[in-house]
């Protein structure tokens, strides 16, 4: 059957909680097998029949929506994508290796002029390449990002960011 990582945008800040234990609860009620979450940001292991990724993004959206009460959007990966990912960041050039990397999952490919305004992205202090429909960032120590999730979403896609740190922990659990 096939597995699939949701990351769910914006929860567990402000109002917007989703308890993890809920969240795993009403996925299995709803039919998903082999559910689990990795801390409280939102990462979600699913298994089901579904064969597209965007259907599987769209009915943990509606569930969870329906379950908390407020839009819960849902970027849905194949665990072999992770993997890729992960291995292609480590190829590109890290001008802060002090600093931090991210990795911002994105609902669609970004357009062309989108996509060369993020890999042209001249900011001190930070710097970004698009892979495929992800956003790498990375920024130096004590810099506080400019090209946040929100203005990556002026590009015209759904995006949450994680720490590549905690991408990596998802492939090192569910991905290898």
């Amino acid at each position: 059957m096939p597995v699939y990582v949701a990351f769910l945008r914006a929860v567990n800040v402000g109002k917007r909680q989703t308890q993890m234990a809920r969240v795993r609860s009403s996925l299995e009620v709803a039919g998903f097998t082999g559910v689990q979450t990795h801390i409280q940001t939102g990462n979600v292991l699913v298994s089901t029949p579904s064969p597209s990724a965007d259907e599987v993004a769209g009915r943990v959206s509606e569930l969870l929506s329906a379950e908390f009460g407020f839009e819960v959007p849902a970027i849905v990966r194949r665990p072999e994508e992770l993997s890729e990912l992960v291995a292609h960041i480590g190829a590109l050039p890290d001008p802060f290796p002090q600093g931090r990397t991210y990795a911002a999952f994105l609902s669609a490919p970004l357009s062309a002029e989108a996509a060369a305004a993020f890999d042209g992205w001249d900011v001190p202090g930070e710097w970004a390449r698009v892979v495929g429909p992800h956003v790498v960032l990375r920024r130096a120590p004590d810099h506080e990002l400019i090209l946040t999730g929100s203005r990556i979403e002026r590009g015209g896609v759904l995006a949450t960011v994680r720490d590549l740190r905690v991408v990596t922990a998802i492939v090192k659990r569910w991905c290898d």
